[in-house]
């Protein structure tokens, strides 16, 4: 028997930023994101010898532990680990013996959520083999509070909700902890032509997105009113981008992901550098009407939106600087598990 699951990555349309805390605390945030067609794997395998076997496969990195009812955090395939300690522990499972092994389609620190995706399909593949009662805002939650509360890692909440229910979703984020996910019915035209227009680049760089988003923490613990302002705008935006999309009206998009990106860089410093802002010239200067990074900045991947036909003459553009225009289509399914 093998149990497998897979959930997709997501881009961040608009709001990004607003779904952290303490800003989604006081506040409240809201984020406009769409999955596609780029996942997180996970299967296990169950064993009969008390021994627990852990693989990522991307990472080139494999672990042997004795079966427990704890496995020590140590900074090697932690998400996993914690997935399997807060199970145990919530649900009173005896230890159990098994093999785990992880894909995902992007480098880590590439800006597209890979972290909380890769949580919640363990967390999903560990639900199915286990029969757990988890619907898909339990499961989105208890990722969430997996990564942010257990392991103490530093992120939004949108990543885990949006790999949970995938599609084209405003998040609402509530100051009492509340999350409603609003799914949006978008026409196959809409979304083809978007899929089609919003290029996908990889600048071949990572970043560790945890520093970022502790400064913008500060900044608003601290008061920083250009911080916060911007992150208000960032909200706004959310739902301008969220009726342009829903009205078909495409040709709006660059100049609010234009917007989105002038304001996501006063958020906090380190978002931006000289060679994200060179890619960023080059994408506008070959016809792109605007674009911004993907998650908190510094690396990782950017996405470009291209009327017409531009497309062709931003992809050569973006050459010059080593990365690649990666392809994808935009995807209606969120977490899916199955058993063979």
């Amino acid at each position: 028997m093998i149990i497998r699951s897979k959930a997709p990555l997501r881009l961040g349309l608009a709001g990004g930023g607003t779904d952290v805390s303490p800003y989604s605390d006081i506040y409240g945030g809201a984020v406009l994101n769409a999955t596609v067609s780029l996942y997180a794997y996970a299967s296990i395998e169950p064993r009969t010898d008390n021994m627990i076997v852990i693989r990522s496969i991307d990472k080139d990195t494999t672990i042997e532990l004795p079966s427990s009812d704890y496995l020590q955090i140590d900074s090697q395939l932690d998400l996993i680990k914690g997935v399997y300690n807060r199970i145990l522990r919530d649900y009173k499972i005896s230890p159990l013996s098994f093999n785990l092994t992880t894909y995902v389609d992007v480098p880590a620190g590439s800006g597209m959520g890979t972290s909380s995706t890769l949580v919640t399909a363990v967390l999903g593949a560990f639900s199915e083999w286990l029969k757990l009662p988890l619907g898909e805002y339990d499961l989105a939650r208890l990722a969430h509070e997996i990564e942010r509360s257990d392991l103490g890692m530093e992120g939004g909440k949108q990543d885990q909700y949006a790999a949970t229910f995938g599609g084209v979703n405003f998040m609402e984020f509530f100051d009492n902890g509340k999350v409603i996910v609003n799914p949006l019915r978008i026409k196959d035209q809409v979304l083809n032509e978007l899929s089609n227009n919003l290029i996908l680049f990889y600048t071949k760089t990572s970043r560790i997105s945890s520093e970022i988003i502790k400064t913008q923490q500060q900044n608003v613990n601290s008061g920083s009113v250009k911080s916060v302002e911007a992150m208000h705008k960032l909200k706004e935006l959310a739902i301008k981008m969220k009726e342009v999309i829903l009205k078909g009206k495409l040709d709006k998009m660059g100049e609010l992901l234009n917007l989105s990106w002038d304001y996501k860089k006063q958020m906090a410093d380190g978002i931006s550098n000289q060679q994200i802002d060179k890619i960023y010239n080059a994408a506008i200067e070959a016809g792109a009407t605007g674009g911004k990074i993907s998650g908190a900045g510094g690396g990782g991947f950017m996405f470009f939106y291209c009327p017409g036909i531009t497309r062709y003459n931003v992809i050569k553009a973006l050459e010059q600087f080593g990365g690649h225009a990666r392809r994808y289509e935009f995807t209606k399914q969120g977490l899916e598990t199955w058993t063979y």
